[in-house]
């Protein structure tokens, strides 16, 4: 079954934006000659131009259409010289880890480091919960490298608004967002946008919040 968990449903005029959820039902702020995207890796993107109809109903339904490669035919050979190391999908010997993953690895189960450390002695001293908390740590920073390459900050402050000196703030509110995580590894750029664009309102409503207070 096609997973419908996901899908960004945006607002063209008004730049709302929603997610779908698990069994792809979503809500969002529109009105009669609105235009929605929905967008996803899985999926092509598909627009409605929003009716009467629409509006006044609590549910309708949108149609869309999986990205699949199709290949007219498919010619199996056998090449004994060649395999998955050999063309580098995976690469030669054991996973690779970062410095982060390895520690952990070793931490937990001792099957990376041949003197074979005692797990349970690490858990019970608390340095296994000390190397995740250094492995989310290190996924942070990627997500953040990441999103600064994405967009400069003459983005984030001419187009989403946010003032200068709230913008490595910002970046961090973003990166702390699970959902936001989990866009920014699709590496869809519309997607990961438009949900930015989302967080962006959210955070400005956060230090204004604050400023009163």
């Amino acid at each position: 079954m096609t997973n419908l968990e996901g899908i960004y449903v945006i607002n063209l005029k008004t730049e709302n934006a929603s997610i779908t959820d698990s069994q792809g039902y979503f809500s969002i702020k529109a009105s009669v000659g609105d235009t929605l995207l929905l967008s996803a890796v899985q999926f092509k993107s598909t627009k409605v131009a929003l009716t009467q109809e629409h509006v006044q109903s609590t549910l309708f339904f949108v149609k869309m259409k999986p990205i699949m490669n199709e290949l007219k035919e498919v010619i199996v050979r056998r090449y004994p010289n060649i395999s998955a190391e050999a063309l580098g999908i995976i690469p030669y010997g054991i996973k690779k880890y970062t410095p982060a993953e390895r520690k952990l690895a070793t931490a937990s189960s001792g099957r990376l480091n041949p003197m074979g450390l005692d797990p349970l002695l690490n858990y019970f001293s608390g340095r296994t919960a000390m190397l995740k908390k250094e492995l989310e740590v290190e996924k942070k920073e990627t997500f953040l490298a990441q999103l600064e390459a994405m967009f400069d900050q003459n983005h984030l402050v001419n187009t989403l608004h946010i003032p200068s000196i709230y913008v490595k703030g910002f970046l961090y509110f973003a990166v702390e967002n699970p959902k936001f995580t989990r866009v920014l590894e699709t590496k869809n750029h519309t997607s990961i946008e438009f949900l930015l664009a989302e967080l962006a309102t959210k955070y400005l409503e956060t230090i204004a919040t604050k400023k009163e207070n």
